[in-house]
């Protein structure tokens, strides 16, 4: 249902966010667009991805925990034979690593390892806080500290497509989840390291990418109401 009173600028704005822009600068289009201050978004996705960001606008912000908590769905791309400084292309090449003795009957059975409850180390690059410090902004500065494991689930993990050294993937996973470190954990897993190359989120929770709107196009009538 669309809001469109003046006075009224409250909801939430699906937003297919495209690549190359951080949260943040989605958040700031869409101040500008609908003048308002007091607007956030529920879920960080990386410079290199793409797809659905939930922006809570006015006093929707109130519901941020409700959203974080979603599970969510995306689909990546990994290369295989190279890791990277962020675990992703937009990195500096750290090692490069034989992987012509993978074949998808390895790939399938590394994929299944990463079913279910598993345990991730959140990479240094990601927007977690620890103490009271953004992992990203440290890491731009060439810090990196130690950081705890922390339990994930992964409700379902397939495999789309296979044209080595790519492997594009479909994930369904709960809150926490960073896709780059599972990328990573695969590589590491087949013995020849890996990097993601993509990442597209399709879901978060309820919502769904198909419902999203294109960031140029979004507008005060884009706003839902956020009861759920």
């Amino acid at each position: 249902m669309s809001i469109s009173s003046e006075n009224n600028k409250e909801g939430i704005m699906l937003i297919d966010k495209p690549g190359g822009i951080t949260s943040h600068d989605v958040v700031d289009v869409v101040r500008k667009r609908l003048g308002i201050r007091r607007v956030g978004h529920a879920g960080t996705l990386d410079p290199l991805a793409e797809g659905l960001l939930v922006v809570l606008v006015g006093k929707a912000t109130k519901l941020f925990s409700k959203f974080v908590n979603f599970d969510k769905e995306y689909i990546g791309e990994l290369k295989l034979g190279e890791t990277t400084t962020t675990g992703d292309s937009q990195g500096n090449l750290i090692e490069k690593r034989d992987y012509k003795n993978i074949d998808e009957q390895k790939m399938q059975e590394a994929f299944s390892l990463f079913l279910g409850e598993i345990e991730q180390i959140p990479p240094m690059v990601s927007a977690l806080k620890i103490g009271g410090k953004r992992l990203y902004r440290l890491a731009r500065r060439g810090i990196s500290i130690q950081r705890n494991p922390r339990k994930i689930k992964i409700y379902f993990l397939k495999i789309l497509n296979i044209n080595f050294p790519f492997v594009e993937f479909f994930v369904r996973c709960s809150k926490g989840t960073y896709v780059r470190k599972l990328a990573e954990d695969i590589g590491e897993r087949l013995g020849c390291g890996a990097h993601i190359t993509k990442i597209k989120r399709l879901s978060v929770g309820p919502f769904k990418l198909d419902d999203a709107v294109k960031l140029d196009s979004a507008n005060e009538c884009h706003l839902r109401k956020a009861a759920l």
